[in-house]
């Protein structure tokens, strides 16, 4: 369990954060990016969850699951392969967690008209939320690929699955929440030529 008794530290005054299992990094760090973008997903997500609260329960409930994951996600990626040498086994992002995505993408993305064109992040609050918190993924997604393409860093494969899905469960739950796609903004391609 963790346990916060004092929120600073004075530790990253220095300009590094921890990782677990002790190692120093500095704030600019890929590895720290990548676990920074997850957090500001999840903040993202967290706004769009004022609106799904009080308007779509359901999905409200399935973002708040994959807000726990995230801060799941950022454990991983704080925990580079092999620095937990005697201590606690790491967290990490199990396959089961992105087959539960895949399930809740799945049955929202049922009832979706199809699309005729690409969507414009808009319509509902709570949709145009969810369509920045999307990009906030694409973007994490890309610094963890990055990461994992560094010599001497490793991110794990069902981590980088797990993000990949999360942008398109973001996305249908946006649709969803457009009332099935039928408020969607769609791209018209040239139309201010």
């Amino acid at each position: 369990m963790v346990k916060l008794n004092k929120i600073y530290t004075r530790t990253g005054d220095d300009g590094t954060t921890g990782l677990n299992g002790g190692q120093r990094r500095p704030k600019y760090d890929l590895r720290v990016a990548a676990f920074g973008t997850v957090d500001e997903a999840s903040a993202c997500i967290g706004m769009a969850r004022v609106h799904t609260a009080s308007t779509a329960p359901d999905i409200d409930a399935m973002l708040m699951r994959i807000q726990n994951d995230l801060f799941d996600l950022g454990a991983d990626l704080a925990t580079p392969e092999g620095d937990m040498k005697g201590g606690p086994e790491a967290l990490r992002i199990v396959a089961s967690q992105v087959e539960r995505l895949e399930g809740e993408i799945d049955a929202l993305n049922a009832d979706l008209e199809p699309l005729r064109s690409f969507v414009l992040p808009g319509g509902a609050p709570a949709a145009a939320a969810l369509h920045l918190a999307r990009t906030v993924v694409r973007r994490a997604e890309r610094l963890m690929v990055e990461l994992g393409e560094t010599s001497g860093e490793t991110v794990g494969r069902e981590a980088v699955r797990y993000m990949n899905r999360l942008s398109d469960f973001l996305f249908v739950a946006a649709r969803s929440i457009n009332d099935n796609g039928a408020r969607d903004v769609l791209w018209v391609p040239g139309q201010n030529r």
